[in-house]
């Protein structure tokens, strides 16, 4: 079938249809399909691409796509084609499989799309793992030399668990999709230790006991074991200008470069990592991450009058993390007060993220535009009821539809406070209000596509 964008965007809408995807469907029958036989099959059926690159294997709770684009982004300084496989995507769903940056043409998904379509549907894959076999295929006729990939969902059972890879990370393990991978750190520590291989060097970006009697349990009968927070890898000590120049930003950086640093460490002893050798070269790659992968909503500031800072963290782990920084840089006296857009999916533990949410911002609750989300008045609700439990008042939250409401009235509520705090303050500089937009991949992506 020729290729056409009409004919394109019919067969995308299709295979989305016959194949319901876990982050626009949740977890409904046949979106999410753990388990290696139906994987391993189409790989045989496709010639298995997966083995003709070298390939580095990421997994983890939080950290996962800072890790791997930064390391792709060193691995592409060095000269080596490379390419870069995450999930999810903001707007695009190419925008997971990527070469240099640049992700995966339309027409060579039309082609693959049409071509294996019957097959699809004849062994009832998942969409991941049709979005998996599609990377491999594509990095295999593209001719690249490693590909850093990442999974979708814990480790031992995930798609992407089919790799060979030189080198298997875990960044660090939390309590997220408990009712998949277990409900303590060890349970699902031992899931993302799944991906280890036998004689493949392992790397721990970040542990804790419980995660690290798993990863030792499972390393003992295969392979060696690092773990990053005990290492001192090359360029640690220059960090501090590394983080202050890198154009991937947010309060988790910093053990996401430490993980990254340790990975360089190992890989430059095999030969066809020699390049990574070259410190400078690794540098320059490390501090232009995001521009060189096209990744976004990490800490990413959308807008600088009024500030807006945008990040995909959406779980416990994760938030308390940009939470605690929100509330750090207002103790500072960076900004004068902090004004949140949040949205958060139906199957989500809010319950444990509310006790993390900053108790003196203003909050603006929304719901982006997809089924799965979690409707504005629920959250707040929800919110009011938990403030009322403690004792505390709930008059500085709002509602708005549409993320798109909810930006442009957080902007107006910005304009607002600021101008109240310029009328009051003495200081000859003012201090603006910021905003923090997140909760939900969902929510990041709309706000990004307004700015």
């Amino acid at each position: 079938m020729e290729y056409k964008e009409s004919a394109y965007n019919a067969l995308l809408e299709e295979i989305f249809t016959l194949f319901p995807s876990v982050q626009k469907d949740g977890f409904v029958p046949g979106a999410y399909k753990p388990g290696l036989e139906r994987m391993t099959a189409f790989c045989e059926a496709l010639g298995h691409p997966e083995r003709r690159f070298s390939s580095i294997h990421v997994a983890g709770t939080n950290g996962k796509g800072s890790v791997s684009s930064m390391l792709a982004s060193a691995l592409a300084a060095t000269g080596l084609r490379t390419g870069l496989f995450t999930s999810p995507h903001l707007k695009d769903f190419r925008e997971r499989i990527k070469i240099g940056g640049e992700m995966i043409p339309k027409e060579y998904v039309f082609g693959f799309l049409t071509e294996w379509k019957p097959y699809f549907i004849k062994n009832r894959l998942s969409f991941f793992e049709i979005t998996t076999a599609l990377c491999f295929k594509y990095f295999a006729d593209s001719f690249v030399d490693v590909a850093v990939i990442e999974t979708g969902l814990g480790g031992r059972l995930d798609s992407t668990n089919v790799l060979e890879p030189d080198l298997s990370i875990v960044t660090n393990v939390g309590l997220d999709h408990c009712a998949l991978l277990g409900h303590s750190i060890g349970e699902i520590a031992a899931e993302k230790a799944g991906i280890f291989k036998e004689s493949v060097p392992a790397l721990v970006g970040e542990s804790s006991p419980e995660a690290a009697s798993a990863f030792e349990d499972k390393a003992l009968m295969f392979c060696p074991l690092y773990y990053a927070e005990s290492e001192k890898p090359a360029l640690w000590s220059r960090r501090g200008e590394i983080l202050k120049k890198m154009d991937l930003r947010g309060p988790y950086q910093e053990k996401n470069l430490r993980t990254v640093l340790a990975a360089v460490d190992i890989l430059k002893e095999i030969p066809i990592y020699e390049g990574l050798q070259d410190m400078e070269c690794v540098m320059d790659g490390i501090l232009h991450a995001a521009a060189r992968t096209g990744l976004r909503g990490r800490w990413e500031k959308l807008s600088s009058m009024p500030p807006v800072i945008t990040d995909i963290g959406h779980n416990p782990p994760a938030l308390k993390v940009n939470f605690d920084a929100l509330q750090a840089l207002l103790a500072e006296g960076k900004y004068s007060s902090l004004i949140i857009v949040y949205g958060v999916m139906a199957d989500k533990d809010l319950d444990g993220i509310l006790p993390l949410m900053p108790p003196d911002a203003t909050y603006i609750f929304t719901a982006p535009d997809t089924p799965r989300a979690l409707p504005a008045e629920d959250i707040l609700a929800r919110w009011k009821d938990f403030r009322a439990a403690r004792g505390m008042g709930a008059d500085r939250a709002y509602v708005a539809g549409t993320v798109r409401a909810a930006v442009q009235m957080a902007i107006t509520l910005a304009h607002t406070l600021g101008e109240q705090t310029n009328r009051s303050a003495s200081a000859a500089k003012p201090v603006p209000p910021l905003i923090y937009v997140g909760g939900s991949t969902f929510v990041v992506g709309e706000a990004i596509g307004l700015f």
